[in-house]
């Protein structure tokens, strides 16, 4: 189905409104001259563990280990995700390492 103009400019505003709601919304809850309340302060402590134990979890869950590639190549990048994490203790390294190395093997050796 094709939207008129008029749908699709309403359609646009309601995306920017949701976009900047979700992003100014925080800092107006949240002043920088107030400290936020413990539960905000605990979230800010574990959701970023949970968000990647969740990541891990999902990248990992289609893996049939008695057929195809049996798992090699993302135990291979795993490993090396770790590697890398535990040697320079970049978060940002290990993943862009990990998904290179995955998809190099993926794509040219298995």
């Amino acid at each position: 189905m094709i939207m008129s103009p008029l749908q699709s400019v309403i359609m646009i505003a309601a995306v920017v409104l949701g976009t900047l709601t979700t992003r100014f919304l925080p800092f107006l809850l949240f002043p920088a001259n107030r400290t936020p309340p413990k539960v905000v302060q605990y979230l800010g402590k574990v959701l970023p563990y949970a968000v990647m134990g969740l990541l891990v979890v999902y990248s990992l869950k289609d893996i049939s280990l008695f057929s195809g590639t049996h798992g090699i190549p993302e135990a291979i990048a795993l490993l090396a995700i770790i590697l890398v994490h535990l040697w320079k203790k970049n978060m940002l390294l290990s993943i862009a390492l990990g998904t290179i190395l995955y998809m190099v093997l993926v794509q040219f050796v298995f």
